[in-house]
């Protein structure tokens, strides 16, 4: 059975996924909970496989804080998200984050377990609706800022670097970049300068 961490806030959402996992036959709720706080604590206290995790917890940022704390605090434990949000830039955000996979609560129910056996393994899944929204082609051109923060994320300069170059933060950074995957319909930095390529972007670089 694969050990499963339920965290949501309510209690009802969590009562559902448990009946869920049940019925398959191979997931098992060992820990269940309400906050970051008590997921990080129960992830410390049992062995876990695997966490579905809601990104709206006790603070707007809480999810996707808790996703990068699990990949130190528990690296081995799979993190999936459930969210009501299929908006590709915050599916992006919670992959650069951590997760591995991502369902948004408007899916089929069926299809949270097909993600989760697709993690378990070892690929990294999303529902057929967030995985059209990302792949939606982008329409519009990119800012002069993004432009110039495309150039630097292709010199594979480290963050911090790129952004001293720039003259900005490295969260300011961090948000131009989720920009760039969703204007360029990208799902990983790697990805980058296979699709500049195609579209001829940044084909010379501009005069200092």
């Amino acid at each position: 059975m694969i050990r499963t961490l339920l965290v949501d806030d309510h209690a009802i959402v969590r009562e559902g996924f448990k009946r869920l996992f049940q019925g398959t036959g191979r997931y098992s709720v060992v820990a269940e909970a309400a906050d970051a706080a008590l997921a990080l604590e129960a992830v410390r206290r049992r062995r876990v496989d695997v966490a579905v995790i809601d990104l709206s917890l006790d603070g707007p940022d809480a999810g996707f804080f808790l996703l990068r704390d699990l990949m130190h605090v528990a690296p081995d434990v799979l993190r999936v998200v459930v969210s009501m949000h299929d908006d590709p830039g915050v599916v992006l955000r919670a992959l650069d984050h951590g997760a591995q996979g991502y369902v948004s609560k408007a899916a089929a129910i069926a299809e949270l377990t097909d993600v989760l056996d697709r993690v378990v393994a070892g690929e990294i899944a999303l529902s057929s609706d967030v995985r059209r929204a990302i792949e939606r082609p982008r329409g519009f051109g990119l800012t002069q800022r993004e432009e110039e923060t495309l150039r630097g994320l292709l010199s594979e300069l480290p963050p911090k670097a790129i952004a001293a170059d720039l003259g900005i933060s490295v969260k300011t950074l961090y948000r131009h970049r989720t920009s760039l995957l969703v204007k360029l319909g990208a799902r990983s930095v790697a990805a980058l300068p296979r699709i500049a390529r195609e579209r001829g972007l940044l084909l010379s670089k501009p005069e200092r």
